[in-house]
């Protein structure tokens, strides 16, 4: 029993002295980025995305609507 346990000693100091404090720097430095929100070039990503949602979404519409007016049954065919 003391041999297993002096074999886990060494890589649980290891272990302490190295990962640990490198985990948990890293660990909050993720959580304060993740709490200042976005960036300026991630909120200029997207507002670019929105608008170009929005225009798709106009594009559909004007889409569907032609075809309302040239194939009326075009919805029922699939």
């Amino acid at each position: 029993m003391e041999d297993v346990l002096q074999l886990l000693i060494a890589p649980i100091i290891i272990f302490m002295v190295i990962v640990a404090p490198i985990w948990l720097v890293l660990h909050y430095r993720s959580k304060r980025q993740v709490g200042q929100g976005l960036s300026e070039t991630e909120r200029a990503q997207l507002m670019a995305l929105s608008q170009t949602a929005e225009k798709m979404a106009d594009r559909i519409a004007t889409l569907e609507r032609l075809l309302d007016e040239e194939s009326p049954q075009w919805r029922n065919k699939a």
